[in-house]
């Protein structure tokens, strides 16, 4: 494949996968991501003008990384190298490297790198590439599925505006669909597919907000439904169940709803029975047990909190075994979890903090700023250096306490975080009562 070949196969016609054949061509086709590409904003306006940076896109798969990406190759007027960091060596980037600055040099031209999967990029591959990214002779554009500020090397992190991605809306995904049933250019709309209403909504429901997913499902409910009489194709309930290799919900969607409440009501009451039991009515329903692993870390946080605050880690732990595992053995340390939750002593105190301290933070104006010994002292002149003097450095006092001033002025006085006498939390009030003595 040549190096600026990134669009291979772009002629091969419906021989391509649906999911190739429908990537948006311009930015006024570009499914979801409104936070990072609506109209006026400033990924939208670094494009349109040819003035993008060097950015790294991260979500998860499905959410338009690679199509955005393909995108910024159509409108700029730069040269466009596309790799893989698994496949591309320290040879291959310098080559890259080598023709962008001849680009540069000889026809003013800027030369975007397309770097898919840039988290499996490693120190010596980011190193040969960071000269590059720094004196702007490449910008660079990564796709990743992995957080970037712990999967790839700080140095090219710190030099990148991350844009993150998001899982694509229900509403989002039924659109979509419908219009590649309606494309007959690039869609499937020469099938005359009569898709019921039911069908599609399944797919796009448990596609888990994965576009390719669920085009991938579509294309095959299509291609292996056999087709009416009159050559037209009737799109079922079951056929996209099958294609998507999961059942419809076996309740209407208020009962869902109905049942995820009273899930999430059991883990706040303490009936462990109750949370397994509506768990499980949930997905065996239909319900994506992700759903009810997400649920269950933010109880974790919300209604257990800092009485135990192992809770969250069991939660997460049990959500992360289950995204690796898969149904249904992982529904084993989810049910454990679950179990650990419920039983684990309830505060909500740090959910409360977390509320009261955003609402201030909202509302009241802050006109004095943080008090003049809590500044960096690194940079000012020489009245704020002699300010921050002041501050009195906990571990110089005995028991690594000092009362002193943190909040500003006119929050002074507040109190967000007020720890209950249970679990944890007892230990939080025995240790400020010991504060207290040092004082």
């Amino acid at each position: 494949m040549d190096l600026f070949d990134f669009n291979a196969g772009a002629d091969a016609g419906n021989s391509r996968p649906l999911a190739e054949r429908m990537r948006a061509n311009n930015l006024n086709e570009f499914i979801g991501q409104e936070h990072i590409v609506a109209e006026g904003s400033l990924l939208r306006r670094a494009i349109s003008l040819d003035r993008l940076g060097s950015c790294i896109f991260w979500g998860p798969p499905g959410t338009g990384k690679t199509t955005l990406a393909n995108i910024i190759a159509a409108t700029t007027h730069g040269e466009f190298i596309r790799l893989n960091a698994v496949q591309a060596g320290v040879a291959y980037v310098k080559k890259a490297v080598e023709s962008a600055r001849d680009n540069l040099r000889m026809f003013g031209k800027r030369t975007y790198l397309m770097l898919d999967e840039c988290h499996r990029f490693n120190k010596t591959q980011s190193d040969s590439l960071l000269p590059a990214i720094e004196q702007g002779t490449i910008i660079f554009i990564g796709s990743t599925t992995e957080n970037p500020y712990s999967a790839m090397t700080p140095a090219i992190v710190s030099r990148c505006r991350v844009f993150e991605f998001r899982r694509l809306s229900e509403s989002d995904i039924l659109g979509a669909l419908k219009k590649a049933l309606a494309d007959k250019r690039r869609g499937l709309g020469n099938y005359s597919v009569n898709a019921e209403e039911a069908a599609l909504r399944h797919i796009a429901r448990t596609a888990g907000g994965d576009l390719r997913t669920a085009y991938n499902a579509l294309e095959l409910a299509v291609l292996t439904t056999p087709p009416r009489q009159d050559g037209g194709i009737d799109l079922t309930l079951k056929d996209a169940e099958q294609s998507i290799q999961r059942k419809s919900m076996s309740f209407a969607e208020d009962e869902y709803y109905d049942y995820l409440s009273a899930f999430c009501k059991s883990l706040r009451g303490s009936d462990s029975n109750a949370a397994l039991y509506y768990a499980m009515r949930l997905i065996e329903g239909g319900c994506d047990p992700m759903i009810v692993a997400r649920r269950l870390v933010v109880h974790s946080a919300e209604d257990v909190g800092m009485a135990d605050p192992q809770a969250m880690v069991v939660a997460s732990s049990a959500m992360y075994a289950f995204e690796k595992i898969g149904y249904p053995e992982g529904l084993i340390p989810l049910s454990n979890a679950i179990v650990y939750v419920c039983e684990a002593p309830k505060s909500n105190a740090a959910c409360a903090a977390y509320h009261a301290a955003a609402d201030d933070a909202k509302n009241i104006r802050d006109d004095e700023g943080v008090p003049p010994y809590l500044k960096d002292n690194s940079f000012g002149d020489a009245k704020t250096k002699a300010r921050s003097k002041d501050y009195k450095y906990p571990y110089n006092y005995a028991g690594g306490y000092v009362e002193q001033q943190y909040l500003p002025d006119k929050l002074k006085d507040r109190v967000y975080y007020v720890p209950k006498d249970i679990g944890f939390e007892r230990t939080v009030v025995q240790l400020r009562r010991d504060k207290g003595k040092n004082k």
